[in-house]
């Protein structure tokens, strides 16, 4: 009966990614030990890591899916998530804008009035914020193909000559270890920004909650803000909120 359950409750998170301690005792009408067992029980076997009042899937995701299939994944998560970000971008900021499809959602969504100077290493998000009122300087670097991000000791160098007032950085996994990413150079410059920026904004739609992609980007404590969607878990998001980490959940 044991095994039939968790594996029931593995099911449940290979379709949902997430469960909470309330869900389970009721789905199959057992106690908050029993729970908690069960839950020990997967996580030793690595397929959940147990957050406050639940668990989430334990993903690792080695490789990047292709940016143009992340473009087109989450779309509507992501568009709600990018207008709450751009929000937080005020006149006269200045604001670093990294590469990935949400991100640069926020540049398409970029109020015209708002006249700010903007650093970015993603060259598709350059040329979108070149047709708004901002001054906008690329990073300098080497070039991913497909990608067409910029990154590399020449981008950290130049960037560590300017102060940024805010961060706007995606995140490929989010995780209770922190921000991850796929790309060592990549997540090299993730990590000089954050150290260099006034506010640090991470955007991260549902399905980025329990992934570690392969490179460490930053702890979760050098966060100040980070935007998601109403499907991302809310135990989780609990949790950051007690680190200090001030949670916007984009509304539909």
């Amino acid at each position: 009966m044991n095994q039939k359950r968790r594996s029931q409750i593995a099911e449940m998170l290979e379709k949902q990614k997430t469960v909470t301690n309330a869900e389970l005792m009721e789905q199959f009408g057992i106690s908050i030990e029993t729970v908690r067992r069960d839950l020990a029980y997967l996580e030793q076997k690595g397929i959940l890591d147990r957050v406050y009042g639940g668990a989430v899937r334990k993903e690792v995701v080695r490789e990047e899916p292709v940016y143009t299939s992340r473009e087109e994944k989450n779309g509507e998560e992501k568009q709600l998530i990018a207008g709450a970000a751009e929000g937080l971008i005020e006149d006269s900021d200045i604001v670093f804008f990294d590469l990935g499809t949400t991100v640069q959602m926020v540049a398409k969504k970029l109020d015209k009035n708002k006249r700010i100077n903007a650093f970015t290493n993603a060259i598709r998000t350059a040329v979108t914020l070149s047709e708004k009122n901002c001054e906008v300087i690329l990073t300098g670097g080497k070039v991913r193909k497909g990608e067409l991000s910029l990154s590399g000791s020449l981008a950290e160098e130049n960037l560590a000559h300017f102060n940024i007032d805010k961060a706007i950085i995606g995140a490929a996994g989010v995780t209770e270890d922190g921000i991850s990413d796929f790309v060592a150079d990549e997540a090299g410059l993730r990590a000089r920004v954050i150290a260099n920026a006034g506010k640090v904004i991470v955007l991260a739609d549902f399905e980025k909650f329990g992934v570690r992609a392969m490179c460490k980007v930053c702890p979760l404590e050098e966060i100040d803000v980070l935007v998601t969607d109403d499907k991302a878990p809310k135990d989780l998001l609990k949790k950051l909120e007690k680190k200090g980490i001030q949670v916007i959940v984009a509304k539909r």
